[in-house]
């Protein structure tokens, strides 16, 4: 019966909710990487913007750095190429369904954004479209060339995207020889003449070129090549031409001969070469220079990604790693607005592959590649952790950018060639770093301060173990191999050896130490040195099974250290090893660099190292009994055999009806012999228990308790159930309230929890004294939930600070005299013990409630972005992709949004939070996408602007407006008699709600008692929106339909002549118009009266009396619907004096005036239009 007296957190009110508003925003940021899979490219060099188109239908354009803009098409479909509008900010993209689709750049809500214009399906174009095999754009930017498989060329006009021309296959081939006339292929390639736009070269995929005159619709000549097609490039000068071939060759022509100028040249034969996909040809001041793609050797280097560039002696094959989707080269006479000038003076090369993106600088001795500022590889090496570091220090970060650059020399010194637009973003406030550990052993450090992510440095830990890190040198060219290669990107899949992958990276800012955890059991920790010095690397060997001799390890071994003096690079050099035994991978890191102690767990147990000393301070295995036999590298199975399962199922029956008396047996001896304190979670039904209402959204504090799901105890002996899954540092009460102790966490994957109590020397004789480490306490968790995070706050609900934050002044000294507490974040429930009797305050049950199992957890500050309040929250990600915001006072829910889908393992599992609110995680495998759960973070949201100069781009079509008052949709805005009226009938309106087909118009007439109103228009637009507007009211009753009349009449007078008074300059003929319309309301008014009286009358006294008894109020005159019952009510009730006939009558008129009244209202408030 406790269960009902349970202590339950205080409500939230009013304030709490406008403060949660105020604190916690979602927002998809920015995408930080490579886009994956891209499939098109395009270049716009006036504006001086790249496009990217991919696969899965997403355009990604940029710019200078923070300049970017995105879309994604609708459907399904694949970016086949794209092409830039030079100077409009406009770019067109045809798509593998055969459509093109037209984009615009324009500026939002102070940002640029890219907007879809126009769409049209080529395939209704023409019944015998089939596909699109080719596209290419005019000289003069104005026509879109489009070919087909069917052999067709279609003439697209650029701003409206609709067809003005097709070449018709047989007019084409009308005067080629026979064997092309039979099936000459596809249209494999379209060049548009660079100084006669009439003119274009349509190329076959078997070979044949035509030169076509769209202007007069003919052939002009033919040129017959012997191999499949694949490119065509012209020379500037409009009279030369490259043809290049599937069997590595290529062809140069004169447009005035159908004889090649040259016999076809094969770079590298004379064996089978693999096809030139794409050929490039430009002018320079010196010698014209060639870049083609493909070409190579088949036997000897077919598998090998080229791009190759020539100009007269110099010749170099850029050697990338994965498939070369495109390339394009970048022109000062483009980008100039004359096109006289006989030289395209190429400056830049862009390559787009698969997996990365190169720039290669044309200018520049031996052709480096830039620096990348933006869509930089993340996935060089596959990704195996990540981690984020906020508010740098500027020494640290210094330090790390000079190291980055001494490492980048190789790299282009010039400026990044690809700058449009204007980056609006103000700077950062922090500097924040993004840090990923990847499989080949290396660890990056990107700058994460703004929306671009940069490289900054990068360091490898391969050298330390003996493995030569061959990317330092991957930009050396091989001059004794021919074809001469050089490497250039830095994507490599491949890894020497799968140990060296990274698994848990900790990094302290303010001490600028680093420790990198591997897969083999190797812990590094470096410190940030500016001068490249000598290292003397000492190793310490710490086995975690040493009180376990009978242990098998069946896995890897560990990985060899080179213990001689190394010269390491200016940058983070190491300073010790600790490797564990077994060599398993590492699961969590701990450090503390101001107690100068690390401390990693595996799936075997933990240890502590103390890396001043270099020392081992304790270990722990944290394995069941029963696995001690053996494990390996796949401990994480859970597969077991029938016998074994059937075993365990018998003996837990046996078994339950004894355990509780077997553990109070048990826990009695144990606190005899040991001073460790065991605490097992009870049951919820216990009155210790507490639980932190508003687990549900739809329950609030106080309120019923939810309904729970009956969640299944995980078995103890599971071989998961070792993990060590937490880790943690705190300076906190651990034996008493008196005094607080340096303590360290552990949480294990069964719902384990040992709590150490540390004894850490003095600095003046830290070198000299040992750090103790003794057992205090433990918790076992009820369901076995694997422990995710844990963190003490203190009695003002502030998480206790990291080391060194103090003594900086960048975090308050905590509260070391109030009440600690203790959460523990598992994936079932949050939890919240008190300190230092772990007696439970609050427990929020996740699992139980609704289902979800929490994979990432991180205590977050989040502060309001109008003044300095700020508070601590614990932050969530569910398997099922919800983000969540719990409170770390009560565990109360603050906020709950669907961010992933629960498919996207990846995503999840690689998800990070920052402390600041802000999270990041892979959407594919080479792209960080960055949301953010705070609204004080505004730098990670690109805010960018193009501007275009005036009249460059077309006037958008104005489109017609339909004809009828009633169907153009029109505000209605009534100029008020006075501005006092005017705010009394807005005061009235706000709480009126008006359904738009029982709206009437509020002029009535009756006879007896009746009251003319200013009217108060209703009219309801055709998509539903209701646009009332309020008229004065005045309270003038009558007694007699003649002053009905009257007051009609007057009324109508002063409106117009208020609209034609407003209107005046406007043109004596709007107010002659006017003027008629109130004669003619006027009129219209005093007949309806005059027929309304005498139709009244018919009805008889009895009518009249009734209708007077009715005492007509000005709110009654508010709802003329009202009116209108009463009159059909009145009717109805005196049938013995009333007739069908009048009543039709009264309704007729009662439209009519309806009619006449809606004319009225639309002229006065639309008075231009006449």
């Amino acid at each position: 019966m406790l269960k009902f007296f349970k202590r339950q957190p205080p409500k939230e009110g009013e304030e709490r909710e406008r403060l949660k508003k105020e604190l916690f925003k979602f927002q998809k940021c920015v995408e930080h990487g490579f886009p994956t899979k891209p499939s098109a490219l395009a270049f716009d060099p006036k504006l001086q913007l790249l496009a990217i188109g991919t696969k899965s239908g997403a355009v990604k354009i940029y710019g200078a750095p923070g300049f970017e803009v995105s879309a994604v098409h609708e459907g399904d479909v694949s970016v086949t190429s794209m092409f830039f509008i030079p100077e409009e900010g406009r770019l067109i993209s045809a798509c593998s369904d055969s459509s093109l689709h037209l984009w615009e750049i324009n500026n939002k809500g102070g940002t640029s954004v890219l907007e879809e214009k126009k769409s049209d399906d080529l395939y209704f174009l023409n019944s015998k479209v089939k596909s699109m095999s080719t596209c290419s754009m005019s000289t003069d930017f104005s026509t879109l060339y489009v070919g087909t498989e069917t052999g067709n060329v279609h003439l697209i006009d650029v701003k409206t995207l609709t067809e003005v021309n097709v070449i018709i296959l047989d007019a084409i081939i009308q005067n080629v020889s026979d064997d092309f006339k039979v099936s000459p292929g596809a249209v494999e390639a379209i060049a548009s003449s660079p100084v006669n736009n009439d003119k274009i070269l349509v190329g076959f995929n078997r070979g044949l070129i035509v030169l076509w005159n769209t202007k007069d619709n003919v052939a002009e000549i033919n040129f017959n090549a012997s191999q499949q097609l694949e490119s065509l490039t012209w020379h500037r000068n409009g009279e030369e031409f490259i043809s290049a071939h599937n069997d590595g060759s290529y062809i140069t022509w004169n447009a005035r001969d159908t004889e090649p100028k040259e016999p076809a040249a094969t770079p590298y034969g004379p064996f089978p070469c693999k096809a030139i996909n794409k050929i490039q040809w430009k002018m320079t001041k010196n010698e014209p220079l060639i870049a083609f793609s493909g070409g190579m050797p088949r036997a000897s280097y077919g598998d090998r990604h080229t791009v190759s560039i020539m100009q007269g002696e110099n010749h170099v094959v850029s050697d990338l790693t994965s498939r070369v989707v495109d390339f394009l080269i970048i022109c000062k006479a483009d980008e100039k607005d004359a096109i006289e000038t006989d030289r395209d003076d190429p400056h830049a090369l862009v390559i787009l592959a698969e997996e990365e993106l190169v720039v290669l600088d044309l200018e520049s001795e031996s052709w480096p590649s830039f620096r990348l500022p933006y869509l930089n590889s993340v996935h060089s090496s596959a990704i195996t952790c990540s981690q984020h570091i906020s508010n740098v220090p500027e020494q640290l970060w210094q330090k790390m950018t000079d190291a980055g650059d001494n490492q980048n020399k190789i790299h282009s010194n010039r400026e990044w060639p690809i700058k449009g637009g204007k980056n609006l973003t103000q700077s950062p406030v922090s500097k924040d770093l993004l840090l990923t550990g990847h499989e080949d052993g290396t660890v990056r450090f990107w700058d994460a301060s703004t929306s671009s992510l940069r490289l900054l440095y990068k360091l490898s830990t391969a050298p330390v173990f003996g493995i030569q890190d061959h990317t330092s040198d991957s930009h050396s060219p091989e001059d004794e191999e021919w074809p001469p290669f050089r490497k250039v990107g830095t994507f490599d899949p491949y890894t020497d050896d799968p140990r060296l992958a990274i698994q848990k990276l900790a990094l302290c800012a303010l001490s600028e130490t680093l420790v990198a955890a591997g897969s083999a059991g190797q812990v590094l920790i470096f410190n940030m040195e500016r001068q490249e010095r000598e290292q003397d690397l000492k190793v310490v060997k710490v086995n975690i099974m040493s009180e376990h001799e009978g242990f098998v390890w069946k896995g890897h071994e560990a990985l060899s250290c080179k213990v001689d003096d190394l010269k390491y690079a200016a940058g983070f050099q190491p300073t010790c090893i600790m490797q564990l035994d077994p060599p398993a991978a590492c699961t969590a890191l701990a450090l503390n660099s101001e107690w100068q102690l690390v401390a990693a767990g595996t799936g075997q147990g933990f240890a502590l190292l103390d890396y001043a000393q270099k020392k081992e301070v304790a270990t722990r295995c944290t394995l069941n009994p029963n696995d001690l036999h053996g494990t390996s590298e796949t401990a994480m199975s859970r597969r077991k055999s029938l016998k074994k399962s059937l075993r365990e199922s018998f003996r837990r029956l046996r078994r339950r009806r004894s355990e509780k008396k077997v553990k109070e047996d048990r826990s009695k001896k144990d606190d005899s012999k040991s001073p460790t304190e065991h605490i097992e979670e009870t049951q919820a039904t216990t009155g210790t228990s507490a639980s932190a209402g508003g687990a549900s959204p739809a329950v609030g504090a106080g309120d019923c308790k939810p309904e729970e799901r009956q969640v299944e105890a995980r078995s103890g002996e599971d071989s998961m159930a070792s993990m060590v899954r937490c880790l943690y540092f705190a300076d906190t009460f651990i034996i008493n309230g008196g005094s607080h102790n340096p303590s360290l966490w552990v949480g294990t994957n069964g719902g384990h929890i040992y709590v150490y109590n540390l004894t850490v020397p003095p600095s003046d004789k830290r070198t000299s004294d040992y750090v103790a480490c003794l057992l205090a306490k433990e918790i076992k968790l009820k369901h076995h939930a694997p422990v995710l995070s844990m963190a003490v706050i203190d009695g003002k609900n502030t998480v206790l600070p990291d080391a060194f934050e103090v003594i900086n002044e960048r975090a308050k000294a905590p509260d070391m005299e109030g009440q600690h507490s203790i959460i523990i974040c598992s994936e079932e429930q949050l939890k919240t013990f008190s300190l230092p009797n772990l007696k439970p305050r609050w427990k929020n049950k996740i699992t139980a409630i609704d289902g979800a199992r929490l994979r990432k957890i991180n205590f977050v500050h989040f502060r309001r972005e109008a003044d300095t309040y700020s508070e601590f929250d614990i932050a969530c990600l569910t398997n099922t992709g919800d983000l969540r915001v719990y409170s770390v006072s009560t565990l109360r829910r603050q906020l709950t949004l669907q961010s992933l889908r629960k498919e996207d393992i990846n995503g999840i599992s690689s998800f990070v939070f920052t402390k600041d609110g802000q999270g990041f995680y892979l959407q594919s495998p080479s792209e960080f996408s960055r949301i953010t759960l705070s609204t004080s973070t505004t730098t990670a949201t690109p805010k960018c602007e193009l501007e275009l100069a005036e009249g460059l781009r077309p006037p958008p079509e104005i489109k017609e407006e339909a004809a009828g008052g009633a169907t153009d949709r029109p505000t209605v805005e009534v100029t008020p008699a006075s501005e006092e009226q005017s705010q009394e009938a807005q005061g009235e309106a706000d709480g009126i709600a008006v359904n738009a087909d029982d709206s009437h118009m509020n002029m009535s007439a009756m006879s007896a008692d009746i009251t003319i109103d200013s009217v108060r228009d209703v009219i309801a637009e055709n998509e539903g929106t209701i646009v009332t507007s309020v008229r004065t009211i005045t309270q003038t009753t009558t007694s007699t339909v003649s002053e009905s009349a009257a007051s009609a009449a007057q009324e109508a007078h002063r409106e117009v002549t208020t609209v034609t008074n407003g209107h005046t300059e406007e043109g004596d003929g709007v107010t002659d118009v006017l003027r008629e319309t109130q004669h003619e309301i006027t009129t219209r008014t005093s007949e309806f009266v005059t027929k309304t009286t005498e139709k009244v009358t018919h009805t008889g006294e009895e009518v009249l009396k009734q209708l007077s008894e009715l005492k007509m109020t000005t709110a009654v005159i508010e709802d003329p619907s009202l009116l209108k019952q009463k009159l059909v009510e009145s009717k109805m009730t005196t049938t013995t004096t009333t007739t069908s006939g009048s009543l039709a009558t009264t309704n007729e008129l009662w439209q009519e005036f309806k009619a006449t009244n809606q004319v009225l209202v639309f002229i006065i408030n639309h008075p231009c239009r006449f």
